[in-house]
């Protein structure tokens, strides 16, 4: 498959060298997708709206839009799945993990397959957990909300990492719990925990515990400490 035919069945048109398309893995409705090709005659492809280049691959896959021998030399695979669901328990998305790292969202699309789109409605992670649970812990990434949930505690966190948008509907479903903020050691996870909390002031009981010495509470965890001592931590 050349970039010509490529970029034809994504109705693109050509830009300079290059061609500008739709981009499959959101709801592009001004082409944001530039297709390229590189010196040793890979395609490449990037997302100006900022979709990974492991879901506008799969997204290119699902449509047959994309070479199997590319596919297989140059797509991520996929490490973890991440169950994102409704209050009852309904799957809505997945957020996925590839290796080389990079996260994508994708949603059934009905027919026992997948589209690598970000799902319409966001929500917290472990959803229906959170909604009888007086005490909520918010973290960075699916991760440590597992850990956590591993070690007893009632965790959560949103897709997309400390630059994703904290939702309106994120801090009502937290409204009325105690909340304690965990953040990632480094400034935009600071950043994120500082959004949140003052997005729950007034709504929430509010607590923000930062590990010293630590990435994370999963590093935390890892280095020997205990969920006695994160209670004994947030006590005091």
């Amino acid at each position: 498959m050349d970039l010509g035919t490529l970029a034809r069945a994504l109705k693109g048109h050509r830009s300079g060298a290059s061609w500008v398309a739709h981009c499959p893995a959101h709801e592009d409705r001004n082409p944001s997708l530039s297709l390229s090709t590189a010196t040793n005659g890979n395609l490449l492809v990037h997302c100006h709206a900022g979709c990974p280049q492991a879901a506008v691959i799969h997204a290119l896959k699902d449509l047959g839009a994309w070479p199997e021998q590319l596919t297989q030399r140059n797509l991520s695979h996929i490490i973890v799945a991440y169950d994102y669901t409704d209050e009852a328990g309904t799957l809505l998305y997945q957020v996925v993990r590839t290796e080389p790292k990079s996260f994508f969202q994708r949603y059934p699309d009905g027919r026992g397959g997948w589209i690598n789109r970000k799902c319409a409605r966001q929500v917290l992670y472990q959803l229906p957990r959170l909604l009888s649970s007086p005490i909520v812990f918010v973290v960075e990434g699916e991760k440590d909300a597992d850990r956590l949930i591993a070690e007893g505690f009632i965790a959560t966190t949103n897709s997309g990492g400390a630059n994703a948008r904290w939702l309106p509907e994120y801090s009502e479903t937290l409204r009325g719990k105690e909340v304690i903020l965990i953040p990632d050691n480094d400034p935009p996870g600071r950043k994120r925990v500082e959004t949140i909390g003052r997005d729950l002031v007034g709504s929430a009981e509010v607590t923000v515990l930062a590990l010293e010495g630590c990435k994370d509470v999963s590093d935390w965890l890892d280095k020997g400490h205990s969920e006695l001592e994160l209670i004994h931590l947030i006590e005091s």
